[in-house]
């Protein structure tokens, strides 16, 4: 009797062999079986998440909705948000420190809150990045769809979040002198480069901060330093006319900086080609191009392992 107990035990405990694995493994692909949660091809992938747009698009304009829904005055804090923080930056940069020089009010006023505001899209698409999986792992370890969706729905949902706000920019860069003609139309190959830098950005973030949930305590910092650097208060050229000429190029070419200072140009009258970089969209192309698809091969490569753990 206990002879039999003790085969028994043997053949339950026995490891599988090799051959039986083998066979396993050609009976799931004869049937067309995976592993749950492998990570598909690249293109298979990019078909997957054009077939979820509608969800992506559905997604970013309830999270927008959501986002005020506490506050009394609801959507207008997209705006008055901003408008604050431009009241503030002015108040400290231009009125204390003076750092308006070189410009007049007609053009140091419409210059800064066009930079707050283009720079707070930026500063918005990264900081939900970085959330976009650690802060949704409910819904990730819920429901079998391409990851990428949600920082590339929070990404687009800082868009809408921005052109509700560009009426206000509209109306203050016309009350200081600045009409609309034909250069305005350059906004919008300006926000679509940008949006594609954004949301590249938001990708990368987003696995980081999926591997790493105190990189979002982190990010403030780092964002404010990007901020002071990227020349939102203050015209890079200007500021540093005295110092070599490779500081300012370095600050004037970095992402940020690019970004504003074409919406800057399309929108303000008084700010000519002479404020920009050389091959200024050659520079905000390159930007968006390498952003978007190495974002997006980045957090790809990484579709498997979200939500595990």
């Amino acid at each position: 009797m206990s002879e039999t107990t003790h085969d028994a035990t043997v053949a339950v405990s026995a490891p599988v062999s090799p051959d039986e694995s083998l066979s396993a493994e050609r009976l799931a692909a004869k049937y067309g079986l995976t592993v749950s949660g492998a990570r598909p091809s690249l293109v298979e992938y990019v078909r997957r998440l054009w077939d979820r747009r509608h969800f992506i698009l559905a997604f970013s304009r309830a999270k927008l909705t959501a986002q005020y829904s506490q506050a009394k005055l609801g959507q207008l804090w997209q705006v008055v948000t901003p408008l604050l923080n431009a009241a503030v930056y002015f108040f400290i940069f231009g009125v204390i420190l003076q750092a308006d020089r070189g410009m007049s009010q007609e053009v140091y006023i419409p210059f800064l809150v066009t930079g707050v505001f283009v720079f707070t899209f930026t500063q918005s698409s990264v900081m939900a990045g970085v959330r976009a999986i650690s802060g949704n792992l409910g819904l990730v370890r819920a429901l079998h769809f391409p990851r990428a969706s949600l920082p590339i729905s929070f990404a687009l949902q800082q868009l809408q979040q921005l052109l509700f706000s560009m009426i206000v920019l509209f109306a203050v860069t016309v009350a200081f002198g600045s009409y609309p003609d034909m250069s305005w139309l350059l906004i919008v190959p300006a926000l679509a480069l940008q949006f594609m830098f954004n949301t590249g950005l938001a990708l990368i973030m987003a696995r980081a901060g999926s591997a790493t949930p105190d990189l979002a305590q982190l990010m403030p910092f780092v964002m404010r330093t990007w901020m002071y650097a990227s020349g939102v208060m203050y015209s890079i050229p200007i500021m540093l006319a005295n110092k070599p000429s490779w500081i300012a190029n370095i600050l004037q070419w970095n992402p940020a900086a690019v970004y504003m200072d074409l919406i800057r140009f399309a929108l303000i009258e008084d700010y000519g080609p002479q404020n920009l970089p050389d091959h200024v969209w050659a520079i905000a192309c390159g930007w968006a191009l390498l952003f978007a698809v190495g974002g997006f091969v980045y957090f790809w490569k990484a579709e498997e392992k979200y939500g595990r753990g």
